[in-house]
C-alpha cells in the first residue's frame, strides 16, 4: 500500500519541483526558496497555498513540462503531465485494503478511488477509526493513484445511519466504475455483477409538458410526505420536483410519475438519512417505493439519476431539513486563519462575519441551544 523507496524518491523530486515552479511564477509565498528541496521543507500551510494556486491555474503544468526547469527525463515529464487529471476535493476514507485505501467522493457522483499512501500508512495520518472525512488532491502516479502529500481530516464522528448510507454509496460506486485505481477514469469501466432488470415504467404521454408532469408528481409526493413524513419533507420534495421540471429537456417527461415521485423522496431522504431508525421520521427505501406502488429498482434508478443530475450528497446543506441545519456539521466546519473551526462554537462576531459573507445559513448564537 506504500510506495516503494525508488518510487518515493521520484515522487518527492517531481512534485516539489512543480510546486516550486508554480510559486516562482505566481509569487505566492514571498520567501527566497533556492531549490525545490527547500520549498518541500516549507510549513504545510504555505505549501497548501501554492497547491491551491496550482489547482486554480492548471495551465502551469503544461508550462512546467515545456520549460523543464528541473531537467527531467521524458518519462518523468509524462508523470507530471498526467497530473492534469488530478482530482481535488473532500473524500470519505472508508477502509484500508491490502493494496490501497478506499476514498469515496463526498459530493457529486459516487466514485470510489483506490489510493496508495506515500511514506506513512493512512492509519498513522488520520487515525485507525474509519470512516474519516478528508480533503486532499489525488494524483495519477504511474499505474496507481496517490495523494499529493497534503491531507486534512475533519473531526466528525459518523453514526450508524451515516455509515450505512456511505456503504450504499460505495456499492453504487463499485457498480458504476469498480474501485478506480488509475486516472483519468476509464471510459469503459469494469462490469461488476449482472445488473438486475428494472421494470419498465409507464411513460407520460408525449403531449405532456414538464409543468404537467411536475403538477402530477408534486401531488404524489405531497400526499405521501404529509401521510408518512412531515411538512419539511413535503417542501423540499416540492422544490426538487420544480427544479427537475425546469431542466431542458426535463427528465420528468421520460418515465412513470410514480417512479419519479419515489426517486424524489428517496433523494431527499438520502441527504437526511431517512432510513436511520434512531431519528423520527424514518422509512426504509423499500417502504417509499411501496407507497408509490413502484418496484425498488425503479425508485432506486430515479433516485440515482437525481443525485447525479443535481450533485446531491449526504448532509448536502441545500437539501437538509431546516430543523436539522444546526446539527449538520458540514455547514459549520470552516477554515478560519488556516484552522478548521466549528462555527457553532465560535464567538458571535465570527458567526456574524461568516453569515454576512453567506458562508452559513443563520447565526447559531441567535438560536436557543437544546436542553
Amino acid at each position: 500500500m506504500l510506495l516503494e523507496f525508488q518510487e518515493l524518491e521520484v515522487f518527492f523530486r517531481l512534485h516539489p519541483a512543480l510546486m516550486f515552479f508554480v510559486n516562482r511564477r505566481l509569487d505566492i509565498i514571498h520567501r527566497p526558496f533556492a531549490t525545490p528541496r527547500e520549498f518541500a521543507a516549507a510549513p504545510p500551510a504555505d505549501r497548501l497555498k501554492v497547491r491551491n494556486a496550482w489547482l486554480a491555474n492548471p495551465e502551469l503544468t503544461d508550462a512546467f513540462v515545456a520549460d523543464n526547469p528541473a531537467a527531467l527525463t521524458p518519462e518523468e515529464l509524462g508523470i507530471v503531465r498526467s497530473w492534469r487529471h488530478a482530482v481535488a476535493g473532500k473524500f470519505y476514507i472508508l477502509r484500508e485494503l491490502k493494496r490501497h485505501a478506499v476514498f469515496l467522493t463526498a459530493s457529486g457522483p459516487a466514485i470510489a478511488y483506490g489510493v496508495s499512501a506515500l511514506s506513512q500508512p493512512f492509519c498513522e495520518l488520520i487515525g485507525p477509526r474509519l470512516p474519516v472525512m478528508t480533503e486532499t488532491v489525488l494524483l495519477p502516479f504511474r499505474d496507481r493513484i496517490v495523494y499529493d502529500g497534503l491531507i486534512s481530516s475533519y473531526p466528525i464522528t459518523f453514526g450508524p445511519g451515516i455509515r450505512r448510507s456511505l456503504n450504499e454509496n460505495f456499492k453504487e460506486a463499485k457498480n458504476q466504475h469498480g474501485i478506480v485505481t488509475s486516472l483519468p477514469i476509464s471510459a469503459n469501466p469494469p462490469t461488476v455483477g449482472k445488473p438486475k432488470a428494472s421494470p419498465r415504467p409507464k411513460a407520460l404521454p408525449k403531449s405532456e409538458t414538464p409543468t404537467d408532469a411536475s403538477t402530477v408528481i408534486v401531488g404524489l409526493v405531497e400526499a405521501f410526505c404529509h401521510r408518512h413524513l412531515n411538512g419539511e419533507y413535503a417542501d423540499l420534495c416540492r422544490k426538487l420536483a420544480g427544479i427537475l421540471a425546469a431542466k431542458r429537456p426535463s427528465p420528468l417527461l421520460r418515465g412513470s410519475p410514480n417512479a419519479w415521485a419515489s426517486g424524489i423522496v428517496r433523494a431527499v431522504g438520502g441527504v437526511n438519512f431517512l432510513h436511520d431508525k434512531s431519528q423520527p421520521p424514518h422509512l426504509r427505501t423499500g417502504d417509499i417505493d411501496a407507497g408509490f406502488d413502484v418496484g425498488e429498482s425503479a425508485g432506486a434508478a430515479k433516485a440515482t439519476a437525481i443525485r447525479k443530475l443535481l450533485d446531491l450528497h449526504p448532509l448536502d446543506a441545500e437539501w437538509t431539513l431546516p430543523s436539522r441545519l444546526i446539527d449538520n456539521p458540514m455547514i459549520w466546519l470552516l477554515k478560519v486563519n488556516g484552522m478548521m473551526m466549528d462555527l457553532r462554537r465560535a464567538p458571535r462576531e465570527v458567526q456574524e462575519i461568516a453569515f454576512g459573507k453567506g458562508l452559513i445559513p443563520f447565526i447559531p448564537a441567535n438560536r436557543p441551544t437544546k436542553a
